[in-house]
Order: structure tokens, then C-alpha cells, then sequence
């Protein structure tokens, strides 16, 4: 029985697949800010921390 509101599965169907073929650029877009982040804290530290030390002696 179908319900207003409720969708057709082969609409369904065909709305999954529009969705699937755009990729996964949020996915890409987090990995990249998680990305620059890390790299971001990496050289914060070796300019802030590592380098006024000095060498070792």
C-alpha cells in the first residue's frame, strides 16, 4: 500500500544513485582540513618550541 510522502522505489532508487555519483567530496574536504591541521601543528611546533632550544650539546 502506498502512502503520500512515501517514495517509489525505483524513484528511491534513481535518488541514490544521483547522490552516490557526485563522489565523496565532503569526505575529501574533512580529510583535507584534518590534513592541513596536523601539518599546521607539526610546524608550530618545530618553529616555536624546537627551534629557540637551540642545538645539543
Amino acid at each position: 500500500m502506498h502512502t503520500p510522502g512515501q517514495d517509489e522505489p525505483d524513484e528511491l532508487d534513481k535518488r541514490i544513485d544521483e547522490i552516490v555519483s557526485r563522489g565523496p567530496s565532503g569526505t575529501f574536504a574533512v580529510a583535507g582540513i584534518a590534513t592541513f591541521i596536523v601539518v599546521a601543528i607539526f610546524f608550530l611546533f618545530y618553529w616555536l618550541v624546537y627551534l629557540p632550544r637551540g642545538t645539543v650539546q
